[in-house]
């Protein structure tokens, strides 16, 4: 019965794990933004497109996959079958965690393409936390290396 309850401890850690995607929209703000200057600029929306949003990949899924299925796989046989099934399950396990991390974490996004007051184009990726159309007037916020799209 321990083995169940490290894989169910495993697999509760892989969750809260795939759980920590970065928030990417018009509103959030890293805390080292908060009071940092930024400079606005005026412009029309041209065109919207949607995206998807892939953040980068800790490892963690994979980790706690590889560990869950080495766990699993241990379990599978006697003697050198029990190595063999834990290298097959890590294995596996580590395949599955990575992917579970990645659809986990992918979030919806637009590509807004600005017109800028001055003439030039922007176009700008960010989390889909506000609907734009073309021709609405929108205001863009860059510093600190971000720029962003707000109505």
């Amino acid at each position: 019965m321990a083995p169940f309850k490290e894989i169910l401890a495993a697999a509760a850690a892989a969750l809260l794990v795939a759980g920590c995607a970065t928030p990417l929209g018009s509103r959030d703000f890293r805390s080292y933004e908060v009071g940092a200057e930024q400079t606005v600029r005026f412009g029309v929306v041209e065109s919207v497109r949607e995206v998807t949003l892939q953040p980068r990949e800790s490892g963690l899924g994979a980790a706690s996959g590889a560990v869950i299925g080495s766990i699993a796989g241990s379990h599978l046989g006697r003697g050198s079958g029990e190595v063999v099934g834990a290298i097959g399950g890590a294995l596996l396990g580590g395949i599955i965690g990575q992917q579970v991390e990645r659809d986990a974490n992918q979030r919806a996004g637009l590509e807004v393409t600005v017109l800028l007051d001055s003439g030039r184009y922007i176009a700008v990726v960010q989390g889909a936390d506000e609907a734009f159309r073309a021709g609405e007037r929108v205001r863009v916020l860059t510093g600190r290396g971000t720029t962003r799209v707000t109505h």
